[in-house]
């Protein structure tokens, strides 16, 4: 059995590359196909030694340093990767990827890492990030988003079945292409963070510093508590901002290694996180290093992280992307720190493994090899 494995861009290894390099490890013979190729040094091991087919998109001016400008014409580019000669058909989709054409002789299954947001219900929030909220240019934008929401939702009936990395995105899927999702959670590498039962005096918070992510407001509602040291972590757009809002009890590190963003986890008294996520892989990771989890109650952090009213509670969540509620939030967190144990966190941390991933995802896949009649080529 022939297979051929799609993702959008790859351009750095992040939460949903790493899924695609455990899909890599089930499939080892599978063919690797995407937009834009692009990895730096150091990120490419998942494409060494493996055939990996591009888009015209490769070849165009700036679309390896800024891919995203090119999304207009990502549809069509992926409807001209030629995948007949493939038997099962493997689609890592936040975006276009799941809309590659496939025969009726064909298994196509479906990653969805979410519905395209800034098509569909994020589509406010991305115009008014990126200041397209009235003229001309935010017309011509809000077209190019109204024909991307009709290709989308046509392209949703391509893959024989959907697979979603949470029960928050199969709502998502279900909202939007009226289909009904299988969830399996993105795999963690737990085994790779270091655990440690002691908790040293300091909050963490890292993340790609984009407005989503809320960053900034995390450090906004530290800087009205001077007493409490809090550690930040990442880069990107707001990073400038953050580093201007920051006062004294805020130490901003920007980008740090793996290993170095790990050792923060290890030690930190508690990982705070603001964004709503589809999963949201750092704050499994912050657990798997023994940190309890301080984060916005609204999407996948509310499938990760264990809350107070548990008898093994692992973190807490607050209820509005506002300083006042997350001020609040570490106030009640500070009440009774004792409560989220690191071997709690650590325990939980242990579901979303990256062998529980395969597990999952080679079951749903044999089911649908053998409902085609088609022998699989998993490795065992």
């Amino acid at each position: 059995m022939k297979v051929a494995i799609v993702h959008e861009w790859l351009v750095t290894r992040a939460g949903s590359e790493k899924v695609v390099e455990e899909i890599l490890a089930l499939y080892p013979e599978a063919d690797l196909f995407t937009l834009i190729c692009a990895l730096p040094p150091g990120q490419d091991d998942m494409i060494r030694g493996r055939k990996v087919t591009t888009s015209f998109l490769q070849n165009l001016w700036g679309a390896r340093t800024r891919h995203r400008l090119f999304m207009p014409l990502m549809p069509l580019a992926v409807e001209q990767f030629d995948l007949s000669a493939y038997d099962l058909v493997i689609s890592s989709s936040h975006a276009v990827a799941k809309g590659v054409i496939t025969g009726p002789n064909q298994v196509h299954l479906s990653y969805i890492h979410s519905p395209m947001r800034y098509a569909w219900d994020l589509q406010y929030v991305y115009l008014a990030e990126s200041g397209l909220t009235r003229g001309f240019r935010s017309a011509l934008a809000r077209l190019l988003l109204h024909y991307l929401r009709i290709w989308d939702l046509r392209t949703a009936n391509g893959p024989e079945r959907m697979i979603a990395n949470s029960a928050y995105i199969a709502r998502r899927i279900a909202k939007v292409y009226r289909r009904d999702a299988d969830v399996v959670f993105p795999p963690v590498d737990v085994e790779a963070m270091p655990f440690s039962a002691q908790r040293e005096d300091f909050y963490l918070a890292a993340s790609r510093m984009t407005p989503y992510k809320r960053m900034a407001l995390i450090v906004s509602a530290f800087a009205r508590m001077p007493d409490k040291k809090l550690v930040v972590v990442g880069d990107g757009p707001e990073l400038a901002l953050v580093r201007r809002i920051a006062t004294s009890n805020i130490e901003v590190l920007g980008y740090l290694e793996d290993d170095a963003l790990r050792d923060r986890m290890r030690r930190a008294k508690a990982f705070v996180f603001a964004a709503e996520e589809d999963f949201g892989i750092l704050p499994v990771e912050a657990q798997a290093c023994g940190a309890p989890v301080i984060a916005f109650g609204r999407g996948g952090a509310l499938e990760t992280v264990v809350g107070p009213d548990s008898d093994r509670p692992t973190g807490l969540f607050f209820d509005a992307q506002t300083e006042e509620s997350l001020v609040d939030a570490v106030r009640r967190f500070e009440e009774d720190p004792g409560r989220f144990t690191p071997e709690n966190c650590r325990a939980n941390a242990r579901r979303f493994t990256r062998e529980a991933f395969r597990a999952s995802f080679k079951a749903i896949a044999d089911a649908e090899i053998a409902k085609a009649g088609l022998k699989s080529a998993a490795k065992q």
